[in-house]
């Protein structure tokens, strides 16, 4: 038959033969004995609708039928869905719930392909909702809105019983909280508003009820291990049941109600708080208290600020004890022999030791302290800088009156001179140089920045000195390597001079060698006396005094030998004597025996006086070595009064004075062979901070100078600004410092200021 003659289906007729297929369809779900659906039967099914949609009208019958497919739905919930909901409670109601979603949703797909001609054709038409939605959407409006209340209620009970420890059917809730998503059909809405915002809430009372025992009955450890596993326990519950979306809303509720509300109580406990886990090297704990704090918006801010102050006053209370040391161990020893008046050096070496003590404190208190921002911290930014600032304090005190940078300077000395008290590996040696260099950094950062890193510079530039001249570095790679560490910590000024430094010394060994060649092939040129000369360029070194030391004949020669061997070189180059860094080697006939004195040279040069007088005067002394009252009351204190007494003195005092006289003493003895007799040691520390302020005052002037030629007319607070931004990578200057130095340029002509406005400056040409 073709369509045209095709019977025609009344609605009532074509409706009572699908509601066949739906009973049917109605028993299966409801589990009643019925066979499955034939492929004839839906087929049958399908071509009933496609036919009742095609008819012709008045017998299209597809408005009709889009309704009766969604009465279909009402009436099975009315009927059968909900009256078996309704009559079960918490866990059977949400197992019964499950059940019947699962099949409405067998129920929604078979009749959506039953009335599939609808959505190809009628609802596209029409721009109807889709068959599939239409019967979500019974389900959401007469059973989900119904009863999401109480299965919210049910779902939040199950998880706090489980949270409380007991077992529950995770299974289940992930089935019946997959209804709340599916009901939003792509949007997250119904999940958020019907059951997370009360869940979330629910779970932020649960923990603030546990917060509140916990933080009274549990130590800080016991506490922060009960959170952590809380968390972790609710991260779990969301991989098993929740939607994904809730876990960072979860995890905060539950970080907030723990950490956040309790953290000031937590992190301040007395006996177990975060000062409690520093002071007892609680290291797990420690590395706890960070996870778990982390992750919260400036959680970690507290910590790190404990852990400052910790670590601040660790480092004061070392200050505090190496200046209780020093001053005990030199009370001490004036106790011990108060008659004798020790030594000032006596007391000076004990001060010295405890410095050293002191440094090798500092190092260890920071290589455990960085361990712990490494291990503790996970190397995080806030705890080096935390770290940084609490060193930054105390490297900066005064021990004894003496700051760290020279005691850094000493410290260093001490590891690389030949025969010091360290007797450490290269690797040893390579290790502490490194750490003194990273502790040298927190000191250049402060606001006296200037003073401290210039008197660093002075310090081991003296120190580097005095070891290089004297031949008592222990490896010429350790002082290389110093270098480079320096270098790259504070950059190519700060290490520029000392890298001459020791380039001059490699240079002058070669010019020594070249020197006793030049003696052998010159006999006649032999002073007689072993001449070792060290060469070195002025701008390297550190500025050493100089004097007009009349040298005896003897040493007169050799000076003369050496500048005729230098002439051979260049005639262009100026050579100016140091005679205080000199050492000599002279043999005193006493008669006893022959000893070998080591002195200075100005030492040995009063003693060459006596081979020729018996007895001197104090003024004949000074006449014939044409020096100043100072060095030589210095040389003779350290002659006739100090330890190895080759000169009497009249009056036999403990003290030098102009009135004195001196003669050789033969009586003179000592068990050794060889004797050094040191002199009395000079505090240059006044002279390094007056070098230091010129230098600044040289710096300033500079910089105002060439920020005023390059703007040629500049303001009072601009010119300041640039000025202490110019010189702020090598000290940070004093505001009147700077106002004094304008005054000053402006008397030179430098500057001027404006007639009309007196803070305004211009550069004079």
């Amino acid at each position: 038959m073709t369509m045209n003659q095709r019977k025609t289906i009344e609605l009532e007729e074509g409706w009572d033969f699908m509601e066949k297929g739906i009973t049917k369809l109605k028993r299966i779900l409801e589990g009643l004995q019925e066979v499955q659906f034939s492929s004839e039967e839906y087929m049958m099914l399908y071509t009933t609708i496609y036919n009742m949609c095609t008819q012709k009208p008045p017998h299209d019958y597809s408005q009709q039928l889009y309704e009766k497919y969604k009465e279909a739905f009402e009436e099975y919930i009315n009927s059968m869905v909900l009256p078996s909901l309704r009559e079960k409670h918490d866990e059977f109601m949400l197992r019964e719930l499950v059940k019947r979603w699962a099949n409405h949703k067998v129920m929604v797909r078979w009749l959506s392909r039953f009335f599939h001609y609808l959505d190809r054709y009628f609802i596209t038409r029409r721009s109807l909702p889709a068959l599939n939605e239409v019967g979500l959407t019974c389900f959401r409006d007469l059973v989900y809105q119904e009863l999401k209340v109480k299965v919210r209620d049910a779902v939040i009970s199950l998880i706090d019983q489980e949270r409380e420890g007991e077992q529950i059917d995770r299974a289940l809730l992930k089935n019946v909280l997959d209804i709340f998503v599916e009901i939003g059909m792509g949007q997250m809405e119904e999940y958020e508003k019907d059951f997370e915002d009360d869940m979330l809430k629910d779970s932020a009372d649960y923990y603030s009820r546990k917060a509140s025992n916990w933080i009274i009955e549990d130590s800080c450890p016991d506490y922060m291990l009960k959170a952590e596993q809380c968390l972790k326990k609710e991260r779990d519950r969301v991989s098993h049941y929740l939607h994904s979306n809730s876990e960072q809303k979860l995890v905060e509720k539950v970080q907030n109600e723990l950490l956040v509300v309790n953290s000031t109580q937590l992190l301040e406990k007395e006996h177990s708080g975060c000062r409690a886990l520093l002071r007892d090297d609680k290291v797990e704990d420690l590395s706890r208290m960070y996870r778990l704090f982390h992750k919260i918006p400036k959680g970690l801010e507290p910590i790190a600020n404990i852990f400052k102050q910790h670590v601040t006053a660790e480092g004061t209370a070392l200050v505090q004890q190496a200046e209780d040391a020093a001053s005990n161990k030199v009370s001490a020893l004036f106790h011990l022999s108060p008659a004798s008046k020790m030594p000032l050096s006596m007391a000076e070496s004990a001060v010295c030791l405890q410095e050293q003590v002191f440094v090798r404190k500092v190092i260890e208190l920071h290589d455990k302290y960085m361990a712990y921002v490494n291990e503790c911290f996970a190397n995080h930014t806030l705890f080096h800088k935390a770290l940084k600032e609490a060193f930054e304090v105390f490297c900066n005190k005064n021990v004894s009156g003496c700051s760290s940078a020279e005691m850094l300077a000493s410290f260093c000395d001490n590891i690389l001179k030949k025969g010091g008290s360290e007797k450490l590996s290269d690797e040893a040696i390579e290790d502490t140089l490194d750490k003194v260099v990273k502790l040298l950094a927190y000191i250049s950062d402060k606001d006296l920045f200037a003073e401290f890193y210039r008197q660093a510079v002075a310090s081991f530039m003296k120190k580097l000195s005095r070891r290089l001249l004297f031949d008592k570095s222990a490896n010429d790679d350790h002082e290389r390597l110093i270098l480079t560490k320096l270098k790259q910590q504070c950059g190519g000024q700060f290490t520029s001079k000392m890298e001459g430094m020791v380039t001059d010394l490699t240079l002058a060994k070669e010019n020594q060698n070249n020197f006793e060649k030049y003696l052998g092939t010159n006999p006649n040129a032999n002073p007689g006396i072993d001449l070792t000369v060290t060469v070195l360029t002025t701008g390297f070194w550190p500025s050493y005094k100089s004097s007009d030391l009349s040298l005896p004949a003897e040493m007169v020669k050799c000076v003369e030998v050496f500048k005729e061997f230098y002439q051979t070189k260049t005639k262009h180059r100026k050579l100016s004597w140091i005679y205080s860094l000199g050492t000599c080697n002279i043999n005193g006939k006493f008669e006893a025996k022959t000893i070998e004195l080591i002195l200075g040279t100005y030492q040995a040069a009063a003693l060459l006086l006596f081979n020729a007088s018996d007895r001197l005067s104090y003024s004949e002394i000074k006449t014939q070595l044409n020096l100043a009252d100072d060095d030589l009351v210095r040389l003779l204190q350290s002659l006739s009064c100090a330890k190895y007494k080759i000169l009497n003195k009249e009056p036999n005092t403990r003290t030098v004075t102009p009135n004195d006289y001196f003669e050789f003493n033969p009586k003179f003895t000592d068990r050794m062979r060889r004797v050094r007799i040191p002199l009395p040691p000079v505090d240059e520390r006044k002279r390094v901070v007056e070098d230091v302020d010129k230098d600044r005052r040289y710096a300033i002037d500079a910089s105002i100078v060439r920020i005023m030629k390059s703007r040629k007319v500049l303001g009072h607070q601009q010119l300041v600004m640039e000025c202490v931004e110019q010189l702020s990578r090598m000290f940070k200057p004093d505001f009147k410092a700077i106002k004094k130095r304008i005054e000053d340029l402006i008397t030179r002509d430098y500057l001027e200021r404006d007639k009309e406005n007196p803070n305004l400056f211009r550069y004079l040409a």
